[in-house]
């Protein structure tokens, strides 16, 4: 049984809808923007910010801002449209099941309830929290399209999204969906931007991912979702397959990941092998490349043991996105997807200076006519959660 990619749908910092993000990927234009325009913070850092307020993306939806939805539900309500009309799909005639990963869930609408909570224990509006659940943003997503296949909502950090592309193939393989929409949303928080900045990783400056002189990490917001069908079901040509996809996790720190990349190595290794794929078959890498100093530093040492010194091209996208937590790698998922429809190479940006003891040099400018059959995706989280996709050209 092969599992194939049928529909894409994305919202970030680089625009709404695919078209928007192939435009600027392939112009090498960021969406990080020197401060949070929208988000109410005394945080002045760059963000990789949407740029559509949560009225507007209310009005986007076709929900009405009474219903007082949460920004991380509202961002994947957009995405996860998309996604359903690219594929062509019709909720009515089939069982579509959604997996969708968060991390912030509604605390963008949490913070509003607790500003008049914290000086008086009888205020505070309780609409503003009944969204603050992880799988709040999911039942609000399969509500709004009528998805009445099997739910989850899955939140392992950053490498939410790309778990989620292991359950809906889990799914697909034992027939108890017809059609799986996988990925993930979240959105920008003063909440998260405070822990992220106590951790010291965020950078005063746009990131330079897999640079010597990295100094952090740029927080954005988004969803990314693909549909997945069983081959011989899909009504449209597909995009891709989804050839293999694995999890592993080092068992290192609570947020360090090991300095060899011991669960990236293993997640990597695993995920080729399910896709019957050899390290050499690989054309692009589209890697984590958080942009601050462990998480580069750990990637790259375990793609040099992989790969040893016939590392194939790779990048990070999250300069042009900001790194949105739990939808990186569903975002990222639909970057890979373009990558091989379009055989293309996209740039990580703002790269001078390898890292001293790897010398990996990523893609520094979008590459077209490539030969770009099989991409890797990876997506590494907190708690030493790492997962990684293989996607192939059909």
């Amino acid at each position: 049984m092969r599992i194939v990619v049928s529909g894409l749908g994305v919202v970030s910092a680089l625009g709404v809808g695919v078209e928007s993000h192939l435009e600027r990927l392939r112009r090498g234009q960021s969406g990080i923007v020197s401060s949070p325009r929208l988000l109410q913070t005394m945080n002045r850092l760059p963000v990789g910010e949407v740029a559509l307020d949560n009225e507007a993306l209310h009005h986007l939806c076709g929900v009405e801002p009474s219903a007082h939805l949460s920004r991380t539900a509202l961002l994947g309500m957009v995405a996860v449209g998309e996604a359903l009309r690219d594929a062509a799909l019709d909720p009515t005639t089939k069982r579509i099941g959604l997996i969708s990963a968060t991390s912030v869930g509604g605390m963008d609408r949490t913070e509003h309830f607790f500003v008049p909570f914290l000086e008086d224990e009888t205020s505070g509006r309780l609409r503003d929290v009944r969204m603050h659940d992880c799988s709040a943003s999911t039942e609000a997503i399969a509500r709004h399209y009528h998805l009445t296949g099997h739910r989850a909502t899955i939140s392992t950090a950053c490498s939410s999204a790309a778990n989620a592309f292991i359950l809906g193939e889990k799914l697909l393989r034992h027939r108890l969906c017809d059609a799986v929409v996988v990925g993930g949303t979240d959105a920008l928080s003063a909440f998260t931007m405070n822990g992220f900045k106590s951790l010291m990783i965020l950078d005063e400056e746009p990131c330079r991912p897999f640079d010597e002189h990295r100094a952090g990490l740029n927080l954005g917001e988004g969803a990314g979702y693909v549909v997945l069908e069983r081959e011989e079901e899909c009504s449209r040509t597909p995009y891709c397959l989804l050839a293999g996809a694995a999890n592993r996790n080092d068992a290192h720190h609570q947020t360090a990941s090991s300095e060899e990349g011991e669960g990236a190595l293993l997640a990597m290794q695993e995920a080729l092998q399910r896709a019957a794929v050899s390290p050499e078959q690989v054309d692009y890498i589209n890697a984590h490349g958080t942009g601050t100093g462990n998480n580069d530093l750990s990637e790259g040492r375990a793609i040099c043991r992989l790969f040893g010194d016939r590392v194939p091209p790779f990048s990070s996208t999250k300069g042009f996105t900001g790194h949105t937590l739990a939808a990186a790698g569903g975002i990222e998922a639909v970057f890979s997807t373009l990558a091989i429809a379009h055989q293309s190479l996209w740039p990580s940006l703002r790269f001078t200076t390898p890292i001293e003891g790897l010398g990996l040099r990523p893609v520094t400018e979008c590459q077209t006519a490539q030969k770009v059959d099989v991409v890797l995706s990876n997506s590494f989280g907190f708690g030493g959660n790492c997962a990684a996709i293989v996607l192939k050209k059909c």
